[in-house]
């Protein structure tokens, strides 16, 4: 009676007008995933204040999965160089002649960079990525394996490594993350998922698009504000209240609700 319950109120994720993608496939993360300690280096070796300013702007603040926490993370000061192979007819590829120092520190993993399969027109450019954009906008971002089911918001500009992924819904983000951080989204996603050896679930995109969630335009807004306000300051209370909103957006009855909260 649950899966019919919110199979006939929601909508399949897949059916959204949203974005789902994967993070950033590097072929080498030691070359390209770099610590803040090692951005400096780079951007104080810059031979020109016109150098160092592209070089800080390519340089870009990234996630990992286990970094992704449920309502919020704790970045780790990683750092991707973003020598991204363009986007066909938007952007062309980054020349990595226009930045001297980042060629330099790439060059010294030449080796295992030029014989990486995740590559883009050259070896210091990273793999074809079509959404390349949407990490420069907010998104939910998700690790794709673990005991417990971990969703935040992630603002703009901010990259995420693979195979964690990321959703972006424009103003659906927060109402999608009530519903994804709910009893009702860990019940859903705890049936629907496959799971490790050890217990551990495997959320893959193909898994989370199943998830059917209604679409009411006149609870948008006020959901959206206790999600941010629930980012801000985690409360039990508050996710209770959550809980009990989507409870009734898909009609559940107290036998039900038991159900899902045992699970």
């Amino acid at each position: 009676s649950i899966k019919r319950k919110i199979e006939a109120i929601g909508i399949p994720l897949k059916d959204w007008d949203i974005n789902i993608y994967r993070g950033v496939l590097t072929g080498c993360n030691e070359a390209f995933i770099i610590s803040g300690e090692k951005r400096e280096e780079i951007l104080q070796n810059c031979a020109t204040e016109d150098e160092k300013k592209r070089t800080a702007e390519l340089i870009r603040p990234i996630l990992r999965g286990r970094d992704i926490k449920r309502y919020g993370y704790v970045w780790a000061d990683l750092w991707l160089i973003n020598t991204h192979n363009g986007i066909k007819g938007k952007m062309p590829p980054i020349d990595i002649n226009d930045y001297p120092t980042i060629k330099q520190h790439l060059d010294c993993y030449w080796d295992k960079i030029s014989n990486r399969d995740d590559k883009g027109v050259t070896p210091y450019n990273l793999r074809n990525c079509a959404y390349l954009d949407d990490f420069f906008k907010p998104k939910i971002c998700w690790k794709a394996v673990g005991r417990n089911l971990t969703f935040a918001i992630v603002e703009a500009g901010t990259f995420l490594t693979a195979p964690a992924s990321f959703i972006q819904a424009g103003q659906y983000n927060e109402y999608i993350m009530a519903f994804l951080c709910s009893s009702v989204g860990k019940y859903f996603i705890y049936q629907n998922s496959d799971t490790t050896g050890a217990g551990d679930i495997m959320l893959n995109i193909q898994s989370l698009i199943k998830f059917p969630i209604p679409i009411c335009e006149a609870e948008i807004q006020p959901l959206s504000e206790l999600v941010k306000q629930q980012s801000l300051d985690y409360s039990s209370d508050r996710q209770q209240l959550i809980n009990l909103w989507l409870y009734k957006s898909y009609g559940f009855n107290s036998a039900e609700i038991e159900a899902i909260e045992n699970c």
